[in-house]
């Protein structure tokens, strides 16, 4: 017998898969990650400028002093992980080392996209704000801590989540929250409408993705990368 050869026979084969494994274990971490952009550039394929000054923020729902020097536009999907991932990981310091400190003003647009639960989840989010803005970033924060995977729930049941949710957050009435929603649910959808149309002549095409002076973050990035946006800004 050619040992060699019974050797060679899987040498081939076993290329490939190990090709292929690195191939799409690359393209999963770039989906994971999207590459933080700024103003023009995109994986080498021209975007349009993006300032935050050009960001409808009147009756968005925010965080932090009104008048901050510093404006951070997030659009983001409730069902998204990676939106999660930036929410109970990043979001916390930047609140801690400037929102706290009057340096910056968080301002949350809505990019629903992942299915029907993100739009349903956008219009209760829509109707804390209205009804109880000061109780709106701990109804945010309950909700992506404690949000199930990605569209894993039917319609039914993501309505008992966001009514858990909901009475988990003292001082909401939920049965206010539902009425809202019935009665100004057109209103609601037109805005959510209005903000992915003004993310897509941005340029943006996932979540989380943000707009901070004149630059654009594509990804759930860790603190640093906004760190380092906040304070060019700032300076």
């Amino acid at each position: 017998m050619d040992t060699n050869n019974t050797g060679n026979k899987y040498f081939l084969p076993i290329s490939v898969l190990l090709a292929a494994f690195i191939i799409g274990g690359a393209v999963l971490w770039s989906n994971a990650h999207p590459p933080t952009t700024t103003v023009g550039t995109t994986a080498g394929t021209a975007t349009p400028p993006v300032n935050v000054k050009n960001v409808k923020t009147d009756g968005e729902p925010f965080i932090g002093q009104a008048n901050a020097p510093v404006t951070i536009a997030e659009w983001s999907d409730y069902q998204c992980p990676y939106c999660k991932e930036f929410e109970i990981t990043t979001l916390p310091l930047i609140i801690q080392n400037y929102v706290n400190e009057g340096k910056v003003k968080v301002v949350f647009k809505d990019f629903p996209f992942l299915g029907p639960d993100s739009m349903v989840d956008a219009e209760y989010a829509r109707a804390v704000w209205a009804l109880y803005p000061t109780q709106f970033a701990a109804w945010r924060t309950a909700l992506y801590a404690t949000e199930p995977q990605e569209n894993s729930l039917n319609a039914a049941d993501n309505l008992t989540f966001l009514a858990k949710v909901t009475n988990s957050v003292s001082g909401i009435d939920l049965t206010k929250i539902k009425a809202a929603v019935a009665a100004n649910q057109v209103t609601y959808d037109a805005a959510i409408s209005a903000d992915r149309t003004e993310a897509a002549n941005f340029g943006i095409q996932a979540t989380p993705s943000f707009v901070i002076g004149t630059q654009m973050i594509a990804g759930a990035y860790p603190y640093n990368t906004f760190q380092n946006a906040i304070n060019t800004v700032l300076n």
